[in-house]
């Protein structure tokens, strides 16, 4: 799920990058608080970080004593993505082994949907291995699943999200 979130975070500006012209300062601002942004990546509580919507307001530099640099109060926001407990989702295949595969959903890498969660499929090995149903309904690499999510796990040292997600329920499963 896409959230609009605002947030307030301090943007330090080098007292080498710092410019008697105001917008050479704003640029500079601009600049550091959208290299943070790109670094911060996910936060458990706001999920993953995707664009900064609007700079609403850029406070009073502050000088920092020891180093000179100006700590800068930035107010804007931003679109995160932050899968939940229940949500439909739909993500692509890319790994495929004998207990089950693994999908791609925006930013999330590890998407798990185990065997013991896809009603009626089975695995068939090869060179290209897949699930397949009676209905001859097939779930193979680079294939668009729907999937529902039914728990979520975030990893703070990789700043990653992690699920488990099912194909039991309505209308879940390859997407035509």
């Amino acid at each position: 799920m896409y959230l609009k979130v605002d947030l307030s975070w301090n943007v330090i500006i080098k007292a080498e990058n710092l410019d008697s012209k105001g917008l050479m300062l704003q640029r500079a601002i601009i600049t550091r608080l959208l290299e943070e942004f790109a670094l911060k990546k996910a936060t458990k509580d706001l999920g993953y970080f995707i664009a900064v919507n609007t700079l609403d307001n850029i406070g009073e530099g502050r000088v920092r004593q020891h180093t000179g640099d100006v700590l800068f109060p930035v107010k804007f926001s931003c679109l995160t993505f932050k899968i939940f407990r229940g949500e439909v989702l739909e993500g692509v295949v890319h790994k495929i082994m004998k207990h089950g595969v693994f999908l791609r959903c925006g930013p999330i890498e590890n998407l798990y949907l185990s065997n013991q969660k896809m009603p009626d499929y089975r695995y068939v090995p090869g060179e290209n291995p897949i699930f397949m149903n009676d209905k001859m309904s097939k779930i193979e690499r680079d294939l668009v699943v729907r999937v529902m999510v039914i728990a979520t796990k975030y990893v703070e040292i990789e700043k990653e999200f992690q699920a488990v997600v099912s194909l039991e329920g309505n209308h879940l499963g390859p997407v035509s």
